[in-house]
């Protein structure tokens, strides 16, 4: 399954309701046609969620896969008490932030690794992406930047990538972590302050 990251915009805005009941009606009727447009339409943007949290291509193409075969295999119990597209973002962190975890544990992935400080080389490039970089400047404080936010929490680290490199609203990062809008606020204002404190003395002073 190829994952493009210039997929068309247009594919990335949310159905409107009365197309979204179609499309999880025919998902839920076993249509392959309905589940190849579900994939074209949201696969760049789960892609990328997963990216932003993984930072590693080939991994993130392996969970972004792994999310739309358990989307193929549990529509039928998706009840609309979200959005569609709340409930691709609810999966997409869940099996990342596993992929993650399990990281940790087994030590097997070097890049991630890396940046939690566990050996001292940098072994790939930063991503190119934009990133909420306004005071830091060049590739190494970009670097220095996703180091520490790799180090945050997880409810924080995803809080933030959600806001910040998704653009999603405060209600649909909510909705995505099954909490509420002031705890969401929560997350992010600890997730700046953690930043800052720790990114203050690489900050470039004229």
């Amino acid at each position: 399954m190829p994952f493009a990251p210039e997929a068309c915009a247009e594919l990335a805005k949310p159905l409107a309701a009365d197309a979204e009941t179609d499309l999880v009606a025919q998902l839920q009727q076993g249509s392959e046609a309905a589940f190849r447009t579900l994939v074209e339409r949201y696969q760049d943007r789960i892609y990328q969620v997963i990216l932003s949290l993984l930072r590693n291509p080939e991994e993130a193409e392996d969970v972004a896969q792994e999310v739309f075969v358990e989307v193929h295999q549990t529509i039928g119990r998706f009840r609309g008490e979200a959005a569609l597209s709340t409930w691709l973002y609810r999966l997409a962190t869940s099996r990342a932030l596993k992929s993650l975890r399990r990281a940790r544990t087994q030590k097997r992935f070097a890049f991630f690794t890396s940046l939690l400080g566990f050996g001292n080389e940098v072994l790939h490039e930063a991503p190119t992406h934009a990133h909420p970089q306004a005071l830091l400047e060049g590739q190494q404080q970009l670097g220095l930047l996703l180091d520490h936010i790799a180090r945050l929490p997880d409810q924080q680290r995803v809080a933030f990538t959600l806001r910040h490199e998704q653009e999603l609203s405060y209600e649909q990062i909510a909705a995505v972590l099954h909490t509420t809008v002031p705890a969401v606020e929560s997350l992010l204002f600890r997730a700046r302050k953690t930043l800052r404190q720790h990114l203050q003395p690489h900050f470039r002073h004229d």
